[in-house]
Order: structure tokens, then C-alpha cells, then sequence
């Protein structure tokens, strides 16, 4: 599933192949925008929690989110594809290479500075991913935009207040903090919101480097995630059963040890 720690590693991936390059052709459903951005040179590669952006050198800046199913992928150019081409969401061909998009949850086309810009980079919170992302920053959204009937599941899930935390994540953190999913944002004081927020931060930025998502560092071999997706197992806690439920704004799967988050 991706999350903040997926687009940054893609991130990285993708920028010393992409950037300096001049793009021979684009394919997407945006037509003027693959022809206006066609024969540029990409000057920049990088994310933005779930977002991954590619700027070019006329000031235009493609941002893609993957959404639940969405992925990259890289061809040989002439290589089989191992999707079907109707899944295509954009293609980028560059120095006999194509990078290719599937099933992407959204893509956008934004002239830098724009208008349309400037409102996706306010919508977004700051990137949890980074060093030292701004945790104040984080407190004050949660507590302006959010309502205080607003459970604490989707508080860590809002990507106007922080982004890059996912499904994920979001279960391990509530876990890891000892905090019931269900609990609501005006029973949640600062330091308990600073508490999840800088939790998850720390999560995400170990786990950039190359490997499987990992929330649990015990080296013991009994899983790499304390909760998510391991419902009716025992907690490897405290031996109570995993439970799980769709919750929240979007009925978002969420796991929980009903002892240790009993809150």
C-alpha cells in the first residue's frame, strides 16, 4: 500500500534516471500537456508524502497519486508490458527507457507558480517523511481544521494536516502510542497528538531505506507489524485478540489490541 515511505523510496528511484533528461514523448490523458511537456527536460524528481511530483524545465509540474492501487513501473523501451495499456495512467519515455504509471488515483498537470499550485501545496500538511518536519505546524492544523467530534483514526489520516501517514501507519501508530482508534480529537491533548504525529515521522523516515514496511523491531520472528492485518491473532503484546473494523469518515479498515488501546 502506498504511503509517504513508498513515494519517497519511488522518489529516489526515479530521480537520477529522470533528472537532466530530456523526455522524448509522454502518453496521457491530459493530450496538451503531454505535447507542451514532450522534448523538455525534467529538472527535478521528488515527493511530498503520497504525492510524487516531476518538474520540468518550462515551470510545468506533474503530480501523481497512487491511490490504493496505482503503481510505477520501468520498461526497456519496445519491452512488454506486464499491464494491460488501459490501465495506463502516464507514460514517460527517456533515454530508451519508459516509466510508466498505472491505475494512478490521480494525475495533475500544474504550471509553477499557479494558482491551482499554490492551493495543492497549502492543502497539503508538512511531509512527516523529512528531517525534522514541523510538528507545531501539525498541532495547529489538526486543532483549525478538524472538528472536535473527529476520531483520532482520522485525524492521522487527514493529509491536510499531515502528510504521508496511511492505513498503515495509522493503525500501527494508535497501537504503538496505546491510544484506542475510536478516541476523538478534543479528548486528545497536544501532547498526545505530538505524540502520534512525531511517532509516525519516525516510522516513516526508518523505514526509507530498501526492504519490506517494518513498525516492529523486535528480532524475535514473529512479524514485522504489531496490529495491522492481523485480525483474531494474538496481540504480540499482551495475547489479546486482534480486532478490526471500518471506521471513520471513509470507513477505512482499522486493527487494534482492545487491552493495550483501551482508552
Amino acid at each position: 500500500m502506498p504511503e509517504g515511505d513508498t513515494i519517497h523510496k519511488l522518489a529516489a528511484y526515479l530521480a537520477p534516471r529522470l533528472e537532466g533528461r530530456r523526455v522524448d514523448a509522454i502518453s496521457a490523458a491530459d493530450a496538451r500537456a503531454a505535447e507542451r511537456c514532450s522534448g523538455r527536460q525534467v529538472s527535478q524528481v521528488y515527493a511530498h508524502g503520497k504525492h510524487l511530483f516531476i518538474e520540468f524545465d518550462n515551470a510545468w509540474l506533474m503530480r501523481s497519486h497512487l491511490g490504493m492501487y496505482g503503481a510505477w513501473h520501468r520498461y526497456v523501451q519496445g519491452e512488454v508490458w506486464q499491464k494491460p495499456r488501459r490501465q495506463m495512467s502516464i507514460s514517460l519515455a527517456a533515454n530508451g527507457e519508459e516509466f510508466v504509471c498505472f491505475n494512478a488515483k490521480e494525475i495533475e498537470w500544474l504550471n509553477r507558480p499557479g494558482v491551482r499550485e499554490r492551493i495543492v501545496g497549502t492543502r497539503l500538511g508538512p511531509d512527516l517523511a523529512v528531517d525534522d518536519p514541523d510538528l507545531d505546524s501539525v498541532l495547529h492544523r489538526a486543532r483549525e481544521f478538524l472538528p472536535e467530534d473527529r476520531l483520532l483514526a482520522d485525524v492521522l489520516l487527514d493529509q491536510r494536516v499531515a502528510a504521508g501517514i496511511g492505513n498503515v501507519y495509522k493503525s500501527e501508530v494508535l497501537f504503538l502510542e496505546r491510544r484506542a482508534p475510536w478516541q476523538l480529537l478534543g479528548d486528545t491533548s497536544d501532547d498526545e497528538l505530538l505524540g502520534c504525529f512525531g511517532r509516525a515521522a519516525g516510522l516513516l523516515r526508518r523505514n526509507l531505506g530498501g526492504g519490506p514496511r517494518v513498525t516492529r523491531f523486535e528480532n524475535d520472528g514473529a512479524g514485522r507489524l504489531w496490529v495491522y492485518r492481523r485480525r483474531c491473532l494474538p496481540c504480540l503484546n499482551c495475547d489479546t485478540r486482534i480486532e478490526s473494523r471500518r471506521i471513520g469518515v471513509h470507513h477505512r479498515g482499522t486493527y487494534w489490541c482492545p487491552n493495550c488501546q483501551s482508552g
